[in-house]
């Protein structure tokens, strides 16, 4: 069973996030979506309404998990035997962070890969980023996140 890790931060989950999530379903046989804290970023949302907007959005997808890694993330994959990292790339500036990360990670765990997926063109913009300033600037951004977070946006409002 080949076994890949798709880490990030997920704040909140984007179609763009599922896009590269479905297209490594073709790939592998599971796919663990990983929500890797990063204690320099400001989240909008906590682990646990990460969580819960994660498995809203993956529960029909088969050979999905979800969970929370608060250490390294190629650490977890020698955990739950997961052969290879997941990463999307939209622009130029993501290849170089993915490759000074993938450079960090090879040197940590050589036996873990990186694998890296092009976002459809439609959905380079898409960032958890701009989700979060599109919202606050009153943006309707249904058409580019999974329901539940429209709706985890207005509990938070309220």
């Amino acid at each position: 069973m080949k076994k890949a890790v798709y880490p990030g931060s997920f704040d909140p989950i984007t179609i763009g996030h599922m896009e590269i999530l479905q297209r490594s379903l073709e790939v592998f046989d599971e796919v663990t979506i990983l929500l890797a804290v990063n204690p320099n970023k400001k989240s909008t949302f906590s682990v646990d309404e990460r969580l819960e907007m994660m498995r809203n959005a993956t529960k029909d997808l088969k050979g999905v998990k979800v969970d929370f890694c608060p250490g390294l993330t190629v650490d977890y994959c020698h955990k739950n035997n997961a052969t290879h990292l997941i990463r999307g790339l939209r622009a130029v500036t993501d290849f170089e962070y993915e490759f000074q990360l993938s450079a960090a990670n090879h040197f940590a765990a050589p036996d873990i890969d990186m694998v890296f997926f092009m976002a459809k063109q439609e959905n380079t913009f898409i960032s958890s980023s701009t989700i979060n300033e599109l919202y606050r600037a009153g943006v309707d951004i249904s058409p580019l996140v999974p329901p539940i977070v429209v709706e985890m946006y207005k509990r938070k409002t309220k």
